[in-house]
């Protein structure tokens, strides 16, 4: 079996026996995520860059540590965010949060120019609602429903119960309609 090919339990043991192909594999299978979440906590591309890249090293020198059985992506998304708040917290700011928007089936239809001009509103309207939010309340929808993590992962990477998550989340939303105000309803 090949190392790219290799199970995921597989590639961690190997990693930690000092395989550099194992963990090339493992950065390569998480390496989007890791971006998007550092992304998500710092608001900035550059400095998510330079989060995920350094926590990603971070990782690589932290395998020993790495429970044995554990889920991997959580454990990498958890050093990955604390990377990224340290980088957030010494810089002394708080960005806006701006956010990937993936293709859709949709978007590859040509739409009209009313269609295409209401989308961008609606866009922007929520993007500035999102960065209104507190970076508690930004962190947990962006990793909840924009990168589509699972509550438990959220709970890894926001270090905290899979049960805060969601009290967390819905907290977020509630908030979240209120800064959209009436076009929420729509």
């Amino acid at each position: 079996m090949s190392v790219a090919s290799a199970p995921e339990a597989q590639l961690v043991s190997r990693a930690r026996a000092g395989d550099r192909d194992a963990f090339a594999v493992l950065v390569a299978r998480h390496q989007d995520v890791a971006f998007r979440t550092a992304w998500v906590v710092c608001g900035d591309a550059a400095d998510a860059q330079d989060a995920a890249q350094e926590a990603l090293l971070k990782a690589y020198l932290a395998l020993g540590r790495f429970r044995d059985g554990a889920p991997f992506r959580p454990w990498l998304l958890a050093i990955v965010a604390n990377e990224a708040r340290n980088r957030r917290r010494s810089a002394g700011r708080r960005a806006h949060l701006a956010l990937r928007v993936g293709t859709t089936q949709a978007e590859h239809a040509a739409p009209g120019a009313d269609v295409a001009v209401l989308a961008g509103v609606r866009r922007e309207a929520l993007l500035a609602a999102l960065g209104r939010l507190g970076p508690d309340h930004r962190e947990v929808l962006a990793l909840r429903y924009l990168l589509d993590l699972s509550e438990g992962e959220c709970a890894a990477v926001l270090r905290c119960r899979p049960g805060t998550v969601k009290s967390r989340a819905s907290r977020a939303l509630r908030r979240l309609r209120a800064e959209l105000g009436d076009d929420a309803d729509a």
